[in-house]
């Protein structure tokens, strides 16, 4: 059998006593002053975390807010954007229905003169046309009968005469070809 005194595993008692006493005052120690300190800083890391959990999740909320309210913002914008978009091609279509009308009407306007001018014209050159037919009419009267048609009024009956007899003709021809 093993004693006591040659066991190396069995510390011998003032090591054994010498040792309790130091490990209760490093326990003592510890507790007294290393333990508060340690709470201490843990409760404020915990605060610190917690509060920055706390104002992160409050700075998420505000961000989301925010978004929506820019989503909201973005939406109404859009829908004025389309307001204003069927706005302007309602004026469009407007504005063009009214110059389109506006050039109908010139172009009317300017047809209507149109004719009026060539109608103008045309008249004009068929007084023309009869002066000048009734001058060589006359002319050739006078020389066919050989007597001079100086009298304006026989001049004027000569010449009425003719003409009658000139649409006359025309109007069996065209009765004639149609």
């Amino acid at each position: 059998m093993i004693l006591a005194s040659e066991n190396p595993l069995v510390p011998e008692a003032s090591e054994l006593i010498f040792g309790t006493i130091a490990f209760a005052v490093v326990l003592f120690l510890v507790g007294w002053k290393l333990v508060p300190q340690i709470q201490k800083t843990l409760a404020e890391r915990t605060d610190a975390i917690e509060g920055g959990l706390k104002r992160a999740e409050a700075a998420q909320d505000e961000a989301k807010e925010t978004l929506d309210q820019y989503r909201a913002q973005l939406a109404e914008a859009r829908k004025e954007a389309a307001r204003l978009r069927e706005e302007a091609r309602e004026e469009g279509a407007a504005i063009k229905a009214e110059i389109t009308e506006q050039a109908q009407a010139e172009a009317r306007r300017i047809v209507e003169s149109a004719h009026a001018q060539i109608e103008a014209d045309r008249q004009q050159a068929l007084q023309s046309l009869r002066a000048e037919i009734g001058t060589l009419s006359i002319e050739l009267a006078g020389k066919v009968v050989g007597e001079s048609l100086e009298d304006s009024a026989r001049q004027s009956r000569v010449v009425d005469r003719f003409l009658e007899e000139l649409e006359g003709r025309a109007s069996t021809r065209e009765q004639i070809t149609s």
